[in-house]
């Protein structure tokens, strides 16, 4: 409390006497009132606990963060009214009622009496009597929730649902999310395995004006075709065997919403023809029934095969292909968007914490240089893998090297160590995007900046900075347009 501590104050220098907050200013005693009305009309939460951590005081905007009356606070243990991520770890009220040492502005979140994380911003120091003796401590907290709002705000467009990015290739998809969310159309979504399909489908969906109906999802690879046609269009009782009463198909209970066909291209012909029917005529007929079924549903497929490969040699139906093709959307992989991974990593740590109710802080730099430097053949999915099992080795505090999965060490960075900074991760991360960039665009560096969504001279002098070699040809003329780095 700012009551209790040695520390000067513009008002006065406060003491805790008898269990009453007095203010002595210019050697005067004010009414308790006085006192009273003070700390009820600054807008930072403050309370204050005695040697046992029991609650001993508690001011108005304490109990507006955390939804607890005063009343109810007082008597009880800290930690029971504000169930903060360092309660059990780090606490920095008791670092300072052990050490003695005053803490200015310490980030946390605590959770209210609703359920909600609440970020806050904090301060600790001990409470003194006006013989000098200490009391307890105080603590006095700030509500950032409108300050995290913002920042969220101003991320807005590294994000669209649960999909966050930073890379020139996903602001492309981010950008034209919207207007293809409101047309309607069928959407093909192309990308290798784990980059993250279902969750760009589920994007569209709540994004569209069918949000509030259902979102359905069936992995057409992982089922053989009778049942996959009767996981989808449903039945009729006596349609086999087993078939003792109707059942619905998911088509049928995606109505008016939206239907993911994941893994299209491991379907056979035979269920091709089928569903491009249902696709073309608005209606489908379930197993053993007489009659066809109208149904409401927008259709998105996805798949991690060459279409137009598989077309080519027979396996994929050139009709469903066009009739599936009208919107396409290719998800690179993760090696081609590595300035993501650090964004990635924190959105996976804040989403843990939450899950968990763990109180991980971030990734030091040297487990952040692995990370980074790690090519994931399985996308997203495995770098999400990867933080959960550190997250069983790490509680509290930054993820280290000795926590990731000892393969990752093989591709580990030399040039990065324990006592690298995060501008210096970020740096690697920011080169290997320019590399990948300039390979996706045969070199060409126009190209290539247009991809990463910079201007020209800043891909050069980039290029310059980190020492990139570029090929005797520039993509721009693969004839005789030679390129040299040192000429830039």
């Amino acid at each position: 409390m700012y009551c209790a501590s040695k520390t000067e104050i513009d008002v006065s220098k406060t003491q805790f006497a008898d269990n009453e907050i007095i203010i002595v200013k210019n050697n005067k005693v004010a009414a308790r009132d006085v006192t009273e009305t003070i700390l009820e009309s600054i807008s930072d939460g403050v309370f204050t606990v005695d040697h046992e951590w029991r609650i001993t005081s508690f001011n108005r905007a304490a109990e507006k963060t955390t939804g607890v009356p005063r009343a109810e606070a007082i008597g009880q243990y800290c930690w029971d009214v504000f169930r903060a991520d360092m309660c059990e770890g780090d606490c920095a009220l008791r670092k300072t009622m052990e050490e003695g040492l005053t803490i200015s502005n310490v980030s946390t979140h605590i959770v209210n009496r609703d359920g909600k994380r609440v970020p806050i911003t904090l301060s600790t120091a001990l409470l003194y009597n006006e013989m000098g003796k200490v009391l307890g401590g105080v603590e006095t907290f700030r509500d950032n929730s409108v300050v995290e709002e913002l920042r969220r705000e101003l991320n807005g467009s590294y994000r669209q649902g649960d999909m966050v990015s930073r890379s020139p290739l996903m602001k492309k998809i981010f950008t034209v999310l919207p207007k293809i969310a409101r047309s309607g159309s069928t959407v093909l979504i192309e990308g290798d395995t784990g980059t993250g399909k279902e969750v760009l489908a589920k994007v569209i969906h709540d994004l569209s004006p069918r949000r509030d109906k259902p979102f359905v999802a069936i992995n057409c690879g992982a089922l053989p075709d009778t049942l996959l046609e009767s996981e989808l269009f449903g039945y009729k009782a006596g349609a086999f065997t087993d078939a003792v009463g109707d059942k619905k198909g998911y088509f049928a209970l995606a109505e008016g919403g939206t239907i993911l066909l994941d893994e299209l291209g491991e379907t056979s012909s035979a269920f091709q023809v089928k569903l491009l029917r249902v696709l073309e005529e608005k209606e489908f007929q379930p197993l053993g029934a007489v009659r066809k079924q109208k149904v409401n549903v927008r259709v998105l497929a996805a798949t991690n095969r060459n279409l137009e490969a598989l077309i080519e040699q027979g396996k994929f139906r050139q009709d469903l292909f066009y009739r599936i093709n009208i919107v396409r959307l290719c998800l690179p992989p993760l090696r081609e968007r590595k300035e993501d991974i650090p964004l990635l990593i924190e959105y996976f740590i804040d989403k843990l914490n939450r899950l968990q109710e763990k109180s991980v802080s971030g990734v030091d730099p040297e487990a952040l240089g692995w990370l980074v430097s790690y090519d994931y053949p399985g996308n997203i999915r495995q770098l999400e893998n990867i933080v959960e099992h550190a997250f069983i080795l790490c509680s509290q505090g930054e993820i280290g090297v000795q926590h990731l999965p000892g393969y990752l060490a093989v591709n580990a960075p030399a040039t990065l160590s324990r006592k690298s900074s995060i501008h210096e991760v970020r740096q690697v991360s920011e080169e290997e995007a320019i590399i990948a960039a300039l390979q996706r665009n045969g070199f060409s560096r126009l190209a290539a900046a247009k991809d990463l969504g910079m201007h020209k001279t800043t891909l050069f002098r980039k290029i310059k900075k980190y020492g990139i070699k570029l090929p005797d040809k520039d993509g721009r003329n693969t004839q005789h347009s030679q390129i040299k780095a040192d000429s830039l």
